[in-house]
């Protein structure tokens, strides 16, 4: 064997994994296996740990290194446990010099020390952010990401991925637009731009362009691409050239995904969220007008510290008032060194109770949308010879289409979590 990655947390994440691999390989490592870890939940970083002990006992002889937000949140951590053999820093990951400088300490038999083991920089240190073009995804999807913004410049009382990614910075417009043209002429019919706060893209650049800018750019310069799709946005900071490429282009997918945390404008704020419920409400019914047919999922926290039933109430109240079809919920979880750690908690089981209860509201509004699909056509992106995605990100279930064709297929039902035709 020579490198495998193993991929916890988000797209940006499994993009980033494709660029470790690589990397990893052209370094010339080999029986080695890379974790590419998460911090966003306790719950992430453990699952990442129980990892690397299970791949240790399987095979002794593995080589592990470490990377990611919790690499880079907590290296010394990660560094104490024997079954770890380097720990590399969340920027540094993406660069052939540190899979290089990996290699000549596995060679050398450097690293034996809990200290030795750690290469982890400064992340608020990193400035700029540099493409990386894939000659190609591992897993031949269709469907492939480009990384455009990385890092965050805002503060949310209860997130730690600021201190994994740093300071908000992003591609160049005109090298993402290479980036997507490549990729098109290699084949993939439907490109996700991704980042970890992606509406904030473009603020460092020379003119500070937004992603409304990019994308029209984007639909503009590369009129072969059939689909484009963006990642988890922040409503707020949706500009204005964002929606009229909504209203405009039928290439842009009728899909987004809202980084709404809470329905309840006092646990919004002691989040130091930069939105009230009713910019949320407001926001999903703009886009409504400019696109009818447009599906929204949203991020929702349980059982933030100080929330009572009553608002948690507003939470579940929001999933109809803003049409949600798809519900990410994330019980809270304490996060060392957040400013929400020092609030007030609720009880571990109200969390999960409550949790449970908003997944299945979030169950019933994607059950509703399955049902009101049947009997439309839609334009089905094959994936693979049993799985396809409309342009509203839902599934459909097929039968022996060619991966990567884009069809108009009939809708006749549903399973339950699949549409049929």
């Amino acid at each position: 064997m020579s490198v495998d990655v193993i991929t916890f947390g988000c797209r940006l994440n499994a993009f980033e994994s494709e660029v470790i691999a690589r990397e990893a390989e052209r370094a010339g490592l080999s029986d080695t296996v890379v974790i590419n870890s998460c911090a966003v939940t306790n719950e992430a970083v453990a699952q990442a740990r129980q990892s690397i002990r299970r791949l240790k006992r399987e095979r002794p002889d593995l080589r592990i290194v470490v990377t990611g937000c919790a690499a880079q949140t907590e290296p010394n951590m990660f560094a104490e446990m024997a079954e770890v053999d380097r720990v590399v820093g969340n920027d540094d990951k993406m660069r052939g010099d540190a899979w290089r400088q990996a290699r000549a300490a596995f060679d050398s038999g450097f690293g034996i020390g809990t200290s030795e083991k750690i290469a982890v920089a400064d992340i608020m240190a990193v400035k700029e952010m540099a493409p990386h073009l894939l000659d190609g995804f591992k897993t031949g999807l269709p469907r492939v990401f480009v990384q455009v913004q990385n890092g965050c410049d805002h503060r949310c009382t209860f997130c730690i991925i600021p201190y994994g990614r740093g300071n908000s910075r992003s591609v160049p417009m005109g090298a993402v637009v290479d980036q997507v043209r490549a990729l098109v002429e290699r084949g993939h019919a439907e490109i996700v731009l991704t980042g970890v706060d992606l509406t904030s893209y473009g603020a460092d650049l020379p003119g500070a362009p937004k992603l409304g800018q990019l994308t029209r750019q984007i639909l503009r310069h590369v009129p072969e691409l059939k689909r484009l799709r963006i990642s988890s946005i922040d409503s707020i900071e949706a500009d204005r050239d964002l929606l009229d490429v909504i209203a405009s282009d039928e290439r842009l997918m009728p899909h987004l995904h809202l980084s709404l945390q809470s329905g309840d404008d006092l646990i919004l704020k002691r989040m130091k969220r930069r939105h009230s419920r009713q910019d949320a409400i407001e926001f999903c019914a703009q886009v409504r007008r400019l696109r009818p047919d447009v599906t929204f999922g949203a991020d929702i926290i349980a059982g933030f510290p100080t929330e009572t039933e009553e608002m948690f109430a507003r939470s579940q109240d929001l999933v109809d008032e803003c049409d949600l079809t798809f519900l990410h919920v994330f019980p809270y979880s304490k996060r060392p060194g957040t400013p929400a750690a020092r609030m007030p908690q609720v009880a571990g089981e109200a969390i999960k109770a409550r949790a449970k209860r908003l997944r299945v509201v979030g169950e019933a509004a994607l059950q509703r949308r399955l049902i009101s699909e049947v009997g439309s056509t839609r334009q089905v992106l094959i994936e693979s010879a049993t799985q396809g995605r409309t342009e509203h990100f839902l599934p459909v279930a097929i039968s022996g289409e060619v991966p990567g064709a884009v069809m108009a297929l009939a809708i006749k039902g549903h399973d339950g979590a699949r549409l049929t035709v």
